[in-house]
């Protein structure tokens, strides 16, 4: 029999059955993702649901047959949807694994800014309906019935103040005032929301009869809260606190890579265990004189070998100065790892990374744990002159030993133009295009200033790219 087929060395064929397994493997897990994501945000349009549901068998819709009632029927449905959405704010801040690797730690977090304001009007709309509604049933105006329920309604006056707190919180948390506020002081700030909750929590179990002694809408309320809380404890203290003291991190070496530019090299125990990988990062606290209250974010700049793990810090103020002067020996606390700025995260076989200036350290640790065949990846680094392409040697070697294309662009950006080329290679007419011409069915992984991504994912969106095909993750807080 004569068979027309080209012919295939075995190992070529070999090459060619492990790419299609790992394509299926990408995509499995993909699904996986897409399918989690799915599951999570049921639940919250489900928990919301429930809520409407326990007004409704509480008698809820009689509020709605007198015209007199009306404001307090709202006001009652706008104070168990505000608190609902309350707790789920929470729980996207509470750096929950399943949460993390399921839709990223920055878009979580930007789910939880974004739920924000309309969470603060639902309380404040169920705060003034209620006065309003209450105020109609004992002949008093809303001031006087907002008095009356301080003075004589028990934990309505520690209500109030929660709802005071939520505002400080909200509006400390708008992006033009965020600006202008130290991250610390934000942070000391911010913890305030959990106080919000807590002083709001008594006044709805001693108000009304929704959720009296005895009803299972009392115990699912509690084990809301209770769940909420305990996530965050867990995750936010109990979690870090112990991986910190299990593999006892410390600093090991500090190695200049440029002016400004440090490499740390911290060594520990049983480092496997935190399963991080490249791309990710850590929020890290030294214990050296003056460094002892900063916790900033900084990714990884290589691949954990279960040994040591290495960030790359630029000095961009007084926090990550501080960095340069670190000496040997020092302990290291950590939250993390987080972030699905990793392999896990993509969708095709092939990939494209692009990093500019301190972006570059996490895009080479990203390419050293990437499961890449030889030609299916493509680099490109960008610097405003050739030190600002930290970790050059690393990348390119790197770049080496996978096969992978290796474009470095130097220079400052054209004037009078929004791109993020540089001078010469816009002159040239290069884009995105001719830079990884395999892009348009490849995953592309960015990382560097936000100006500049996003110009970077504007370009890639004109080619078409899916949103799931782009991968970035910002760390502003």
């Amino acid at each position: 029999m004569i068979s027309t087929a080209p012919y295939r060395t075995p190992q070529a064929a070999r090459r060619g059955s492990a790419t299609s397994e790992r394509a299926t493997a990408i995509k499995r897990g993909y699904k996986a993702r897409l399918r989690r994501g799915d599951l999570l945000e049921t639940i919250v349009y489900f928990s919301v649901a429930i809520a409407l549901a326990l007004f409704l068998a509480d008698g809820g819709a009689t509020y709605f047959i007198n015209i007199k009632d009306v404001t307090t029927g709202l006001g009652i449905v706008t104070g168990l949807i505000g608190s609902d959405l309350l707790l789920v704010m929470l729980v996207l801040a509470a750096r929950i694994p399943a949460i993390d690797r399921t839709f990223g730690h920055d878009k979580a977090l930007a789910l939880h800014r974004k739920l924000g304001k309309p969470v603060l009007y639902l309380i404040l709309a169920h705060m003034l309906l209620l006065m309003i509604g209450y105020g109609i049933a004992q002949g008093l105006n809303p001031i006087a019935e907002a008095i009356d329920m301080i003075a004589n309604q028990q934990d309505m006056s520690i209500a109030f103040i929660a709802t005071g707190l939520l505002i400080l919180v909200v509006v400390t948390s708008l992006v033009i005032v965020r600006k202008k506020l130290s991250y610390e002081f934000w942070y000391v700030v911010h913890l305030l929301s959990y106080a919000a909750v807590l002083l709001a929590l008594p006044h709805q179990f001693t108000q009304g009869m929704m959720f009296a002694d005895g009803t299972w809408a009392r115990w699912y309320w509690m084990a809301l809260y209770v769940g909420s809380l305990a996530a965050i404890t867990i995750f936010r203290v109990i979690v870090p606190v112990a991986s910190s003291l299990r593999h006892d991190l410390r600093v090991s070496e500090v190695v200049v890579e440029a002016p400004g530019v440090v490499s740390v090299t911290m060594r520990g125990r049983g480092l496997d265990a935190l399963r991080a990988q490249g791309g990710q990062f850590f929020q890290w606290r030294f214990w050296a004189p003056n460094m002892r209250l900063d916790a900033h974010p900084y990714s990884l700049s290589a691949h954990p070998d279960g040994r040591s793990l290495r960030i790359t810090v630029r000095d961009l103020g007084k926090g990550s100065g501080k960095l340069l002067t670190l000496k040997p020996g020092t302990r290291v606390s950590f939250e993390g790892p987080y972030g699905l700025f990793t392999d896990e995260a993509r969708t095709t076989n092939k990939a494209v990374f692009v990093g500019a200036g301190i972006g570059i350290t996490p895009i080479r640790a990203l390419l050293e744990a990437s499961d890449l065949a030889p030609h299916e990846a493509t680099v490109i680094l960008r610097g405003s002159d050739a030190e600002d392409v930290y970790l050059w040697q690393e990348t390119y070697d790197l770049c080496v030993e996978k096969s992978a294309s290796l474009r470095v662009l130097v220079g400052h950006r054209p004037r009078g133009v929004h791109t993020w080329l540089s001078a010469e290679a816009y002159g040239q007419g290069e884009s995105l295009l001719t830079l990884a011409p395999k892009i348009k069915e490849s995953d592309l992984y960015i990382c560097g200033p936000t100006p500049w991504t996003e110009l970077v994912i504007r370009d890639a969106k004109r080619l078409g790219l899916k949103d799931h095909q782009i991968h970035a993750e910002r760390f502003d807080f």
